[in-house]
């Protein structure tokens, strides 16, 4: 829909451009064909190529949704988002570039989560088109967040501005682009503000108004925002570790967009960073606020822009970092700090040590899976990893995805080749990410294990013991190397076959075998489901052991109707259920029982299913009139 009844626009779009007419028709489409009620707000900067007669025949085309405001070119991405802010009518504003697209369905379903919650920001899943770009953090965009706090999500780790914003919240706080920002080289007549100054722009933009937010939300479980391969932002980490994406191969940390003006950026930084200060006091809050401005912003300009810097200019950043780290490097956000960055702080006054740390972040890390293999209870992994042309300690990191604890296990080296030893059952459950780590000059460089492997490696089958199951597997996208503690995310291997059934009294009690993987997995036998097939209905029964393999249990009181049978295991993490499958001949199975429950005939019959051989039982009800009637049958025929 264009419009809603009473004339109240849902989402004002603001999109400033200059000289873009080859992307307009993908980034306009995509914002007419958009489910909600809207207006599209075109600032003009001035535009050479064309743009200006395209949008102006768009707004003829769309009268009501797009309105067209035309600049003289001054190159100010900032006055040009504020012009349209200030036209903006609608409950929220979201600010688009003209390079980029969104998905059919994000508007709608950004609006429904901002409705349902009140959010004041929400953050939509973004995705790259044609080549890779940086990816959020792991945690962001798993699933659908309806609210999350700046403290415990990663929210703050993005601070672009291709978001939903609550109109009411910019006006309140008056939150505005700073049109005196810049960075870097002036635009001249014929270029677009520079990249440098657009993810400044959103930085302190995006940090004014996180500060403010009562309420934040993600959308997770829809490709909202598809960036263009040529517009990519650099506002938030480039490598991600912990989610199966794009294998990192040379692992290098990516840069904040000033990589080529570092002191400009360094410079620049202290402005979301007092602004941010000025809103949030001393405390855990700000540590963790702080903590991604030297990781993202701070630190990272002592990797490659350090290296490609002169040695006067190095001086110059070192020099730079040490007074931010003067002003706001506190022990909170210290004791927060990786290896790498820890070190960096310590080193901030010999220049020749952020050189070699420097060179360990940017240099190409070789590794390559050679062998996963049980030994008892133990799983042993080998491979090996190095840092072109400089030394270091190879080793093995795990990492569980949602925790993200870390378990580093005992490794025996030979140069670059490493064998480590994972006591796997005593893993707590969850599923936990293989990584090659090498360490040098105090820093820690880790990759996912496994995409690159040897041609005949295989990864062995699960292993169940002390009452956990562990499941080895290489992700479906990219081939890492992950195990399942306790079958969260991989389909725990078991089979249950029924050996004996009998009635007792007017319950039907089965006994049978249970396996996981090859293990006998009597002792993780938890429940008998009995399931009605119609109704989804669950009955429960208790079962035991009686031996390795060997179970028994009792049908429950059940109704009419068709009941199949399932075995529950507990086997370390979600419970695991199986059918109970009929292997034997004819007497295997019980004959039917009849009874008499006042004036109708109950009949339980057990049966194995003709396709896969479950185990049923089918309950019926027969009253008189019913066995009548079936009398009457059997006589005329």
């Amino acid at each position: 829909m264009d419009t809603e009844r009473d004339g109240r626009v849902d989402v004002s779009i603001v999109v400033p451009t200059y000289n873009c007419r080859a992307h307009l028709d993908d980034c306009l489409t995509s914002l007419l064909v958009q489910r909600v009620s809207k207006e599209i707000i075109v600032v003009d900067d001035g535009s050479r190529d064309g743009t200006p007669r395209l949008l102006d025949l768009y707004a003829t085309h769309h009268p009501r949704l797009i309105t067209v405001i035309h600049q003289r070119h001054a190159g100010l991405r900032g006055r040009l988002r504020n012009v349209g802010l200030a036209a903006a009518t609608g409950r929220y504003v979201l600010f688009f570039d003209p390079a980029d697209r969104l998905g059919t369905e994000a508007l709608r379903r950004m609006v429904a989560m901002a409705d349902r919650n009140g959010s004041d920001i929400v953050l939509g899943k973004s995705v790259g088109r044609g080549r890779t770009v940086p990816r959020p953090p792991a945690a962001l965009y798993r699933e659908n967040v309806e609210r999350v706090s700046l403290r415990g999500g990663a929210v703050y780790d993005d601070l672009s501005c291709a978001k939903l914003f609550r109109r009411t919240l910019l006006e309140r706080h008056d939150i505005r682009f700073d049109e005196t920002l810049r960075l870097g080289a002036d635009a001249g007549a014929d270029s677009a503000v520079d990249s440098d100054t657009d993810a400044a722009l959103d930085m302190v933009f995006a940090v004014h108004a996180y500060c403010h937010a009562r309420v934040i939300s993600v959308v997770a479980d829809h490709d909202c925002y598809h960036r263009h391969p040529h517009a990519v932002r650099f506002d938030i980490q480039a490598s991600d570790p912990d989610q199966d994406g794009p294998d990192p191969e040379p692992v290098r940390r990516q840069s904040p967009p000033a990589g080529p003006e570092p002191l400009a950026w360094l410079r620049m930084v202290r402005t979301p960073i007092e602004l941010m200060a000025r809103h949030v006091p001393p405390g855990p809050l700000r540590d963790h606020l702080l903590l991604r401005h030297f990781r993202l912003d701070v630190f990272a300009q002592l990797g490659a822009p350090f290296l490609a810097a002169g040695e006067a200019e190095r001086e110059k950043i070192a020099h730079e970092v040490a007074g931010i780290c003067a002003d706001w490097l506190t022990e909170g956000v210290r004791d927060r700090l990786d290896g790498a960055d820890r070190a960096r702080a310590g080193a901030l006054h010999d220049p020749e040590r952020l050189v070699r740390l420097a060179r360990v972040e940017t240099a190409l890390l070789r590794h390559r899976l050679t062998g996963v293999e049980w030994h008892g209870g133990r799983m042993v992994v080998s491979g090996h990893i190095s840092l072109a042309g400089l030394g270091g300690r190879p080793g093995v990191v795990l990492r569980e995805r949602t925790s993200l604890e870390e378990r580093r296990p005992p490794v025996t080296r030979v140069a670059d080749l490493f064998s480590a030893v994972i006591e796997a059952s005593s893993l707590p459950t969850g599923v936990w990410d293989v990584y090659a780590a090498v360490e040098c000059e105090g820093a820690c460089r880790s990759v996912r294990l496994g995409r690159r492997r040897t041609a005949d490696l295989c990864v062995p089958g699960p292993r169940f013991a002390d009452g956990v199951v562990v499941v080895p597997f290489l992700t479906r996208a990219h081939g890492h190397l992950s195990l399942d503690v306790g079958g969260h995310v991989s389909r725990v291997p078991g089979s249950v076959r029924l050996t004996r059934t009998r009635w007792v009294g007017r319950r039907l009690r089965i006994e049978g075998s249970v396996h996981i993987g090859k293990a006998p997995g009597a002792a993780a036998a938890r429940r008998l489901i009995w399931r009605e097939r119609a109704s989804g209905l669950e009955r429960r029964a208790v079962v035991r052991a009686i031996g390795p393999q060997k179970f028994a249990g009792e049908t429950g009181r059940l109704r009419p109707g068709i009941w199949d049978a399932h075995l529950e295991l507990d086997v370390g993490g979600p419970p695991a259920r199986f059918p109970v499958k009929v292997v034997g001949g004819p007497e295997t199975l019980e004959r039917p029982l009849r009874w008499w429950y006042g004036p109708a005939q109950w009949t339980a019959r057990p049966y194995a299913t003709a396709v896969n051989r479950r185990l049923s039982v089918a309950v019926r009800v027969a009253t008189p009139l019913t066995l009548l009637r079936r009398a009457l049958r059997r006589f005329r025929l």
